[in-house]
């Protein structure tokens, strides 16, 4: 959540120490993740309008857009976006720029054509998050000034909070700046009264059907509007906490929003087919368009909002339709403020994958008492800046039987409250701690306490609760720790204990952890070589992420294509985790895995990994080059069994696989079946004395059929080496001239050391003759 400085001491005056502040919150419960300067402009950067854009036939991805900065100069822009129209204003980094990742815009030709600038988006002006396309300034906007004056751009202080479930007021910066002021001692400023204000007069009438779903729906009617605008002061703000300024009545239906955590919608009186609305179930099959352009079809469970025709216009406590946005021939809006069941909008927009700042503020619940006139009367405060002649009409209120958090009382006690916190302070000391946050406290001579939590707080229902707030504006840091008596004495299972000494000895290698999601879509499988049957979910989340993984490696992968992605080459990624392949009843197969991705490295990487995790961890398997594992290089790659169990792979990942992930270096891959090896009884490990005579390297080339797997080299070079090998290495695999079709050379390095003596050159040309003998009965010879 982004909380914007100057928008939290206009509500509460505590100052601009701003690392004082962030501080407070952290130890308030909620925790400041960072604190970042926006609004600062770019210089160099400056407005242009869309001329029109026209494609090359050489470059499908990117077109020619020509733009005019108002001096009457068309300028050419090569730009990869493609949601600009002819008309719309534009930021342009004029040539020169340095933007503010570091990178300098220079005339670069493409397809022997020069670029003119570059246009922006808003994350690369350091304005949002939004990357998707090219920001888009407001209609009217001055050609050929700096586009921080257009905006009327301020510097801001955002803080950027972690705001959890428990706290769903302070997804609004009131709630924000009512915990600080209790903290701090401060009153926060009040909201402007509702009383009064709206009249006899036109009214927009509401029908709910599903009451279930739907607990209240208020309407009101406001005439005298004028579109234009927003005040810079909003539009900076708003800017600020990451939304796009559009007009005065939408974006002051963005800022109550923020500031009040009260989701509202603003509809053109004019437009709305029978001039009210009403809430009711979809039907299966029905379609809406929502304001983001796409259509939805939608089931029984989704909850409309429909005018007075029953025509939906929009997806109750997510997203508006695209029929209901105000235009410029607005004059007369019905403001809309409702409430609506949790979990229903929740389970909607999950279900369609559409997630929106009312969503997120419905799930965790919003106030269905007092918020909604005093959210509409700074509605109508905050319009009339820029709408003089604006009137209010009439309001119309409905009430239906869908749960709403009511008036409450939690009957507690000092002795309850401090047995859970460990404190000693007295009722009424508790009292005046919570008495800020709107929460009427009667305390009685015994000590109990009776607490009415404000219809904004419908997370607070018990003691604990109560205990939560008491400690929170009491503060963490001042509440003693201790830890809790147990005549139990835990102690790590064997496999435990052998899981985290697995861990410490690949971040001995420099591999570093990666945690992916453990659901994918198919076609990721897929991307990876590793088709097969899968186990789905039902009513996923995401619908990207509709099935469970076999396998950590489309998981590793994608890890690695982030890190190339951001210029991060050379990843040496593990992870620890279940995969679920289907098994023979209900449930999946589930087992734990570990998955190593070594990016830029070729396959005898991984073997060099699993050697030493042989070596720490006493694993023990046979490499079988005889069975290619899927996704991986026919060649360069082997199945790990013990016995005739398959327990891993190791080796190279295919090219294809490669290329449909977008990773453009060789990524060696090992992948071991933790849920048997871990069980293993590792071998003790024996002391070996390190000798004190120096070692001598014997590089020896051997021409071997490609029938002969590798292994079976290795295995027969370390036999006739004997105890005088102390390393082998493979450094180099070569097909080509000189080697007969059907055969490669395989180049091996042994250190060999004594541990009594020095070794002379006879030894050393023994041990090569006895590898020579050796490969000879596999059919490989010594290369010259």
């Amino acid at each position: 959540m982004k909380i914007v400085h100057s928008w939290l001491t206009d509500l509460v005056p505590v100052g601009d120490d701003v690392p004082a502040i962030a501080e407070t919150l952290t130890d308030l419960g909620l925790t400041v993740d960072g604190i970042d300067e926006v609004g600062a402009t770019v210089d160099g950067v400056i407005t242009a309008r869309v001329l029109r854009a026209e494609s090359h036939p050489d470059a499908a991805k990117i077109h020619r857009v020509f733009v005019d900065t108002g001096d009457g100069r068309e300028r050419h822009v090569w730009c990869g976006a493609f949601n600009m129209r002819a008309g719309d204003v534009v930021p342009l980094a004029t040539p020169g720029t340095v933007m503010p990742d570091g990178r300098r815009i220079e005339p670069k030709p493409i397809l022997s054509i020069a670029s003119d600038g570059m246009l922006c988006s808003a994350r690369e002006l350091g304005l949002g998050d939004d990357h998707a396309g090219i920001l888009i300034l407001p209609e009217g906007t001055r050609l050929g000034v700096p586009y921080g004056e257009a905006l009327g751009l301020h510097r801001e202080t955002v803080y950027d909070l972690d705001v959890t479930r428990n706290l769903p007021d302070c997804f609004g910066h009131r709630g924000v700046a009512r915990q600080l002021g209790a903290r701090l001692g401060v009153a926060v400023v009040d909201q402007p009264d509702v009383d009064g204000l709206f009249h006899e007069g036109r009214v927009a009438p509401v029908e709910i059907v599903a009451g279930e779903r739907c607990g209240r729906f208020t309407t009101f009617v406001i005439t005298g509007v004028r579109v234009g605008a927003s005040p810079d002061w909003i539009a900076s703000r708003l800017t600020a906490a990451g939304m796009r300024p559009i007009n005065n009545v939408v974006d002051v239906s963005n800022y109550v929003m923020l500031e009040c955590n009260q989701p509202n919608h603003a509809y053109d009186l004019d437009t709305l087919g029978g001039g009210g609305f009403r809430i009711r179930l979809a039907g299966d099959g029905e379609q809406l368009t929502t304001l983001d352009g796409a259509v939805h079809t939608l089931t029984g469970d989704d909850l409309l909002i429909c005018d007075a025709h029953d025509t939906p216009i929009g997806l109750a406590g997510i997203m508006g339709g695209l029929d209901t946005e105000i235009s410029e021939a607005t004059t007369t809006i019905a403001l809309e403020i409702a409430w609506f069941e949790p979990i229903g909008v929740a389970v909607s927009a999950r279900r369609r994958g559409l997630r929106s700042e009312a969503s997120l503020r419905f799930e965790r619940g919003v106030d269905p008492g007092n918020g909604i006139p005093s959210a509409a009367a700074r509605f109508v405060e905050l319009l009339r800046l820029t709408c003089p002649d604006l009137r209010c009409e009439g309001a119309a209120d409905e009430t239906a039987g869908a749960t709403r958090p009511g008036h409450r009382e939690i009957h507690t006690s000092a002795a309850r409250i401090n047995a859970r916190l460990g404190t000693e302070l007295s009722a009424e000391e508790m009292a005046a701690l919570i008495r800020p946050l709107g929460m009427p406290t009667t305390v009685e001579a015994s000590g109990a306490m009776v607490v009415l939590p404000p219809s904004y707080r419908p997370d607070i229902l018990e003691t604990v609760d109560v205990a939560e707030e008491v400690a929170r504006q009491y503060g963490y840091g001042r509440i003693g720790r201790a830890v809790p008596n147990s005549t139990m004495h835990g102690r790590l299972s064997v496999v435990q204990a052998r899981r985290r000494q697995l861990r410490q000895v690949l971040l001995g290698l420099g591999i570093s952890e990666a945690m992916p999601n453990p659901f994918l879509a198919e076609h990721d499988l897929a991307r990876a070589g590793l088709d097969g049957p899968v186990v789905r979910i039902v009513n996923s989340l995401v619908a990207d992420e509709s099935v469970l993984r076999t396998s950590l490696r489309p998981g590793l992968l994608k890890a690695v294509a982030f890190n190339q992605s951001h210029r991060r080459s050379g990843a040496r990624l593990y992870e620890i985790g279940h995969v679920y392949p289907p098994g023979d009843g209900e449930l999946p197969d589930e087992h734990e895995m570990l998955g190593v991705v070594l990016a830029g490295e070729p396959a005898p990487a991984a073997v060099d990994v699993w050697r030493q995790l042989v070596a720490a961890m006493g694993f023990g398997a046979r490499l079988d080059q005889s069975v290619v594992p899927p996704g991986l290089h026919p060649t360069r790659a082997a199945t790990l069994t013990l016995g005739k169990q398959v327990i891993g792979v190791v080796g190279e990942v295919h090219p294809d696989v490669l290329d449909a992930s977008g990773i453009d270096d060789r990524v060696a891959v090992v992948e071991l079946d933790l849920s048997v090896l871990l069980t293993q009884e590792p071998k003790v490990p024996t002391w070996k004395p390190t000798s004190r005579f120096p070692s001598s390297d014997l590089d020896l080339a051997f021409v071997t059929p490609d029938s002969v797997i590798a292994e079976k080299v290795d295995k027969a070079i370390r036999q006739a080496a004997g105890t005088l090998l102390v390393d082998l290495a493979l450094f180099d695999v070569y097909r080509g001239p000189g080697v007969p079709d059907g055969s490669r050379s395989l180049a091996y390095r042994l250190r060999l050391q004594a541990p009594d003596r020095t070794l002379t050159e006879v030894d050393v040309a023994a041990v090569r003759d006895r590898a020579e003998t050796a490969l000879r009965k596999l059919g490989a010879s010594l290369r010259g």
